[in-house]
């Protein structure tokens, strides 16, 4: 479907690999992509005709007047990287469709692959019981035996069967159909902290994308962004455990009764505590 990629630059790219990303748990692949977006000289390349995949729900009235139905942006970017061996075409889609999933995952990879690409990059999120003050691992899964071991060097594999929802996992699956490599790079989140914006597993992934792509990127930002999570996760705690302990708990202490016997009245101790 290459008339579904309106395309804006015709770059010579040096073994390009693509990374892909979309809304997930934590928002992990697009604090990921943004942060990359934001601190490298990506450009313009192309992007999906939106129209065709997706189906807008309604429409904005602004100011009493009804505006042209709206879309979610599904943007290319490329960036030459000086460095390393590979550059990087960086993908970043603002919603997943509803229907039509496996014919956006065509096009993107169609168009990647006319490029160059032979290897697919996607991030998510790993739920796990990790405390949020601990360092989350990267986790990897691949489409081929041959990934896994290189993986294997770089200490990311982890054991037992995932499934990884959305396009952040379908397009490797897809990949694999097509012959391309894959790869996804998991980073974990505590579970109870799923529904919230998770730039620390974002993070680790990214200094483990980084160092595999020798992407020279300052990550001071994120980390700090990181840091002011993971304090407001504290101070939410701290707030809930003092709620918990004033509605389920009770004094130690009981208090005396109020009325004394005659012969306490010189008493300079009304009270006594009670063991």
């Amino acid at each position: 479907m290459e008339k579904a990629v309106k395309i804006y630059a015709r770059p010579k790219l040096k073994d390009p690999v693509l990374l892909a990303a979309w809304p997930g748990i934590g928002h992990v692949a697009m604090i990921l992509a943004n942060y990359m977006l934001d601190k490298l000289e990506f450009r313009d390349l192309a992007e999906l005709d939106a129209p065709v995949f997706y189906d807008p729900i309604g429409v904005l009235a602004r100011e009493h007047i009804i505006e042209a139905p709206s879309f979610p942006e599904s943007h290319f970017y490329y960036w030459k990287n000086k460095k390393g061996d590979h550059d990087i075409i960086l993908f970043i889609g603002e919603d997943q469709p509803s229907t039509k999933i496996y014919e956006v995952a065509n096009s993107i990879l169609d168009f990647a692959h006319k490029l160059g690409v032979k290897r697919v990059y996607t991030c998510a999120a790993a739920l796990t019981k990790i405390h949020f003050t601990e360092t989350p691992r990267t986790w990897a899964v691949a489409t081929h035996k041959e990934l896994v071991e290189e993986l294997r060097t770089q200490g990311l594999l982890q054991k037992g069967t995932l499934q990884i929802a959305g396009l952040n996992g379908l397009l490797l699956g897809i990949a694999k159909e097509k012959s391309l490599e894959g790869i996804c790079l998991l980073g974990e989140v505590p579970a109870q902290t799923s529904r919230m914006e998770n730039p620390v597993a974002a993070l680790a992934i990214l200094k483990v994308f980084a160092k595999l792509m020798s992407i020279p990127i300052d990550t001071r930002e994120l980390a700090e962004n990181a840091q002011d999570i993971i304090e407001q996760v504290k101070q939410a705690n701290a707030i809930a455990m003092g709620e918990y302990l004033e509605h389920f708990t009770q004094p130690i202490w009981e208090q005396g009764d109020d009325d004394t016997d005659d012969d306490d009245e010189d008493s300079p101790d009304g009270n006594e505590l009670q063991n």
